[in-house]
């Protein structure tokens, strides 16, 4: 089960995370004391919702910001959402 909206295309994306570390602290340059970095991921908050496409109704994972524009606006891409009706 992939963690990507339907709607938007958002996905999980990676980075690092990093350490709150000043400069160096001696010698050797900063390059020697720099703060360490762990990998990490970010995840979408995905979340299942009924809508309505092309007159059909259907379950898409989407993401609450696109679910909150659905709400929002009313209509998102061409998609309704199946509570509205």
């Amino acid at each position: 089960m992939s963690k990507i909206c339907d709607l938007t295309g958002r996905k999980t994306t990676y980075g690092h995370n990093m350490k709150h570390r000043r400069g160096s602290s001696g010698g050797g340059g900063a390059w020697k004391f720099r703060a360490q970095k762990t990998r990490r991921t970010w995840e979408p908050n995905l979340r299942k919702v009924d809508v309505i496409m092309d007159e059909k109704k259907v379950t898409l994972k989407i993401s609450m910001k696109a679910y909150k524009a659905l709400r929002k606006y009313g209509e998102l891409r061409g998609v309704r959402l199946a509570s509205a009706e």
